[in-house]
């Protein structure tokens, strides 16, 4: 069996693991946006990082600014 049985389902997965790793850290969506900044992501806001992950679609590079913003070096796909 494979990491998911749809794209949807997926994208749920990476939109929940981001959101627990969030809470986990104890940093708010605001937070996050000024950490995305150091690691390339000036543009982002708490509002676009709201809808983001409610939408659950976004770009392996918010996905890997994310991760260096809350300093999580490696990933397991197990972990999704």
């Amino acid at each position: 069996m494979g990491l998911a049985s749809t794209e949807e389902e997926l994208a749920l997965r990476a939109s929940r693991f981001v959101k627990a790793e969030l809470k986990r850290a104890g940093l708010t969506y605001a937070d996050l946006a000024e950490r995305l900044k150091e690691h390339g992501l000036p543009a982002e806001t708490e509002a676009s990082i709201k809808a983001k992950l409610r939408r659950g679609t976004f770009a392996a590079t918010f996905l890997l600014a994310t991760l260096a913003a809350l300093g999580i070096e490696g990933l397991s796909l197990s972990d999704l």
